[in-house]
């Protein structure tokens, strides 16, 4: 066994043992949301000039009682994400307090911003990992997606100085339509020419304002699908995470409780303005961290948010046992139809076409347009059989160290796409 694996094996154990102890081990803090960069799939960036956004984000002496308070509560891995870490020119203060009350903290950064100096500053303090983002293997279209010139030239710097400093770096990408034909370019180019673990996702939101924007850069459930089939590593780590975690979402010990995430039972996030709720997606049940204590949130607040929320209507998500295909929340139905329980069709179909192409029982839970019998069924059966007759798993890069992003939520705190540590367990 690896010492990756070792590890991986302790921190499920680990979770598994703080979450009957409901302790907050896990934490996201957006430190802002301002960016250089204006992706066009992006949930929740602002201009770097928005003076609004920057006074109203915490100060630097407000972060570090928070997260002296998150410490003293039993945080252990904190996850600082964006917008853009380094847009803030404190930041490095911020990280420091973190590294100094012994959090083992992973940062989320799209690398334009990184300069010798910090790379230099990364290298002594280091953290537990760096995430860079890589929009695109060819500049035009990194660049064409992130609409700055000049940020693909600078994104590889940011990623070249880190590496040459011996950093703990990972790349990874989001698949779209502007660049879904570079995605196993950039996996390979991550892979064997810098010699760094890549991952991609293909799972967006709207943006948190509800803006359904981000979705027209979204991939067509098929196109989802048929990454997962071009890739013989990803399909067998589909096929085990089903195994080992495809069950009804609701437990006795839980029944009709609307959350099933470790939001509020293991993890938190809190907002640049110092809101905490359950997890970076979900814009709802917020407790502000300016008027009172973490301890006052997480023990009062956030606990009454998992117990008291509940199930209000039986869908067809309820019963569902393939949910871990999709990974469907009540922040998803938030966002996209304004409604915690209201079941989001495009990650339904994702899911229905996922069992079927590993080759996983679906069985009937309601009144599910897309299982057998549905009206949606034969169309999705179709296309799965059309897609899995013209692919050839394991064409592309099978021995490679990938992790799926939702499966490695359960692993390594990949979480959410927006950066939610909710899902799992680092």
């Amino acid at each position: 066994m690896t010492a990756t694996e070792r590890y991986k094996d302790f921190s499920l154990e680990f979770h598994d043992r703080v979450s009957l102890n409901r302790i907050p081990v896990n934490g996201t803090i957006e430190v802002t949301r301002r960016c250089p960069l204006v992706c066009a799939h992006c949930y929740n960036n602002l201009p770097m000039g928005d003076t609004h956004a920057r006074n109203t984000e915490l100060t630097l002496e407000e972060h570090c009682r928070i997260l002296d308070e998150i410490t003293e509560a039993g945080c252990l891995w904190l996850l600082f994400t964006g917008g853009e870490i380094f847009a803030r020119r404190d930041f490095l203060d911020i990280y420091t307090h973190a590294k100094r009350n012994g959090l083992l903290v992973t940062l989320f950064t799209n690398g334009t911003l990184i300069t010798p100096k910090i790379a230099d500053y990364l290298a002594e303090w280091q953290p537990f990992s760096v995430e860079i983002t890589l929009y695109g293997r060819t500049k035009e279209t990194y660049e064409r997606l992130t609409g700055i010139p000049g940020s693909y030239d600078m994104c590889l710097r940011g990623i070249h100085l880190l590496k040459e400093r011996g950093v703990p770096l990972k790349l990874k990408t989001v698949a779209l339509t502007i660049n879904k034909h570079e995605i196993f370019d950039m996996v390979q180019f991550a892979e064997e020419e810098l010699g760094l673990e890549c991952k991609f996702d293909s799972m967006i939101n709207p943006r948190i304002d509800c803006s359904q924007s981000p979705l027209a850069v979204r991939l067509r459930p098929e196109e989802i699908v048929e990454f997962d089939l071009r890739d013989s590593e990803r399909v067998e780590a589909w096929r085990a995470f089903a195994s080992k975690y495809t069950r009804p979402v609701q437990s006795p010990e839980t029944s009709g409780e609307l959350y099933h995430c470790g939001g509020g039972i293991n993890s938190f996030a809190i907002d640049p303005q110092g809101l905490l709720s359950i997890c970076v997606l979900s814009q709802v049940d917020k407790f502000d961290l300016r008027q009172g204590g973490f301890r006052e949130g997480w023990e009062q607040f956030l606990y009454k948010v998992r117990r008291q929320k509940k199930i209000t209507m039986m869908t067809k998500c309820v019963d569902c046992q393939i949910k871990s295909m999709c990974g469907m929340c009540p922040a998803n139905g938030e966002l996209e139809n304004g409604n915690p329980e209201s079941p989001v069709d495009f990650l339904c179909q994702v899911a229905h076409m996922r069992a079927h192409a590993i080759g996983l029982q679906v069985p009937s839970h309601g009144d599910c347009e897309y299982c057998e019998g549905g009206g949606g069924y034969a169309g999705l059966k179709a296309s799965v059989d059309s897609m899995m007759a013209k692919t050839d798993p394991g064409a592309h890069y099978a021995n490679t160290n990938r992790y799926l992003p939702i499966a490695a939520q359960q692993t390594s705190g990949a979480g959410c796409g927006g950066g939610c540590s909710a899902c799992g367990p680092k």
